[in-house]
């Protein structure tokens, strides 16, 4: 990038030789070697150009795939109240539509900031070399292009903010829509999906007009300003010219420099719009790599538990609930022995459940497996004696194997695999599959 730049400001240098040297003095050396320069700092320019387009590419494609990682992984690790409050639709979008913001504030900008800076920065340094009072004079419009910058920003990235949540929603109704289709098939509620779907979509056909508009009058105001500051040098450097302050080839190199200075002006203005969108995207995504895992305080490693489970006036309430779900409860359970927990709709049999597994924690009371509280217990270990049959059954898009040993169990042999789907009674459909076991569940 920095000899990318250099070269940008090479070209305006090489017009003063071009015009003086050999236009005007007829100088033999430059009219042979200037054309030579001109194509070697060409030359020089493109393989620079193309090589930090590349490598910032690279940075950027990896970074994507980092902070992707890192916000699956938290993900993966976070509780499960965690995921109560937040919409399945909105997490998804944070890793498909909030990270690509982040990593292109990372690289694109980043690219615009340094090389347009430091090329803005070498044809000034040769303006101020030609004509220091007039360069000077010029940039006295710099503060006002800074204070309708500082202006736009503050609207942009509020703007930005309610584009992501508007992205979040949409991906929400699409994904309740494609999870519950059976649903909403037999409900009639077609019409009420499309209708969700279009609201949030012109939610998000809003939100983008307002960010069009927001980046076209912060673009509109920096092309106003930098024009200004270009007719001003014009206008003093031809007055210059006129009573023989500078020479021929010097106003030709001042003028083209000036006129140079737009292009990585406007890219600087413009950068702004993706800038607030990458920094209201990176509290989004950092937001979430700094959520606290789900806490483990457990030391004990039970290794294979017998069983015994004993619930001492447990109770339980969800956050921001007027009142507990349970209260008081008190239960033994014997190795080997089968409990039913029978009760209506919202009793708090599933929270019950789900607390033994510290999925939650209890309010008050405790719960001891083979004598020892849970939560003294490793989640790891703990988990490890513990199987779940869910009433919303769950298959992931591998082969029927790695369904049956999944997770740490992946590593199980085709027997004892095989042996786990006969005591379920399932190989007599497995064997009828394309693949059997290795058949996709899709």
């Amino acid at each position: 990038m920095v000899i990318a730049a250099a070269t940008d400001s090479s070209f305006a240098a090489l017009m003063k030789w071009l015009v003086d040297g050999t236009f005007l003095k007829k100088d033999p050396v430059l009219v042979q070697w200037l054309p030579m320069a001109i194509i070697a700092v060409t030359l020089l320019r493109i393989t620079a150009a193309f090589t930090s387009s590349f490598s910032i590419s690279w940075i950027g494609n990896r970074l994507v795939m980092d902070l992707r990682e890192k916000m699956f992984e938290r993900l993966l690790r976070l509780p499960i109240s965690f995921y109560d409050d937040h919409a399945s639709g909105n997490l998804i979008s944070k890793l498909t539509f909030d990270v690509n913001q982040v990593t292109s504030a990372a690289t694109g900008i980043v690219t615009i900031l340094i090389k347009d800076s430091l090329t803005v920065a070498g044809l000034l340094g040769w303006l101020f070399y030609l004509n220091w009072k007039l360069s000077l004079l010029s940039l006295t419009i710099a503060p006002l292009l800074a204070f309708l910058v500082r202006k736009f920003s503050i609207r942009m990235r509020q703007v930005s903010r309610n584009a992501q949540h508007a992205m979040g929603n949409i991906t929400q109704v699409i994904e309740e829509s494609i999870e519950g289709n059976r649903v909403v098939k037999i409900f009639g509620g077609s019409d009420y999906e499309a209708r969700r779907f279009r609201d949030a979509s012109n939610v998000v056909r809003r939100v983008g007009m307002k960010q069009t508009a927001a980046s076209s009058a912060n673009s509109a105001m920096g092309e106003l300003v930098a024009a200004l500051m270009l007719a001003l040098i014009v206008f003093l450097a031809s007055k210059q010219s006129a009573t023989n302050e500078t020479t021929v080839g010097g106003f030709i190199s001042f003028i083209t420099a000036a006129m140079m200075l737009l292009a990585p002006l406007k890219r600087l203005t413009n950068v702004n719009e993706p800038l607030q969108r990458g920094l209201a995207a990176a509290e989004s995504v950092f937001g979430l790599i700094d959520t606290e895992n789900e806490a483990d305080g457990g030391t004990i490693d039970l290794g294979s538990a017998s069983g015994a489970i004993v619930f001492e006036n447990v109770s339980f309430g969800y956050d921001n609930a007027q009142s507990n779900v349970l209260s008081d409860i008190s239960l033994n359970i014997e190795p080997g022995q089968t409990v039913a927990l029978v009760g209506a709709s919202g009793s708090g049999k599933t929270t019950l459940v789900n607390i033994l597994p510290r999925f939650y924690l209890p309010k008050s009371g405790r719960i001891l497996l083979d004598g020892h509280d849970i939560q003294d217990i490793t989640l790891a270990s703990l988990r490890d004696n513990i199987a779940s049959v869910s009433q919303d059954v769950v298959l992931f898009n591998d082969s029927v194997a790695a369904n049956i040993a999944y997770g740490p169990l992946a590593a199980m042999s085709r027997d004892k695999i095989i042996a786990a789907a006969e005591a379920a009674h399932a190989m007599e459909f497995i064997r009828e599959m394309p693949q059997g076991l290795d058949t996709l569940i899709g």
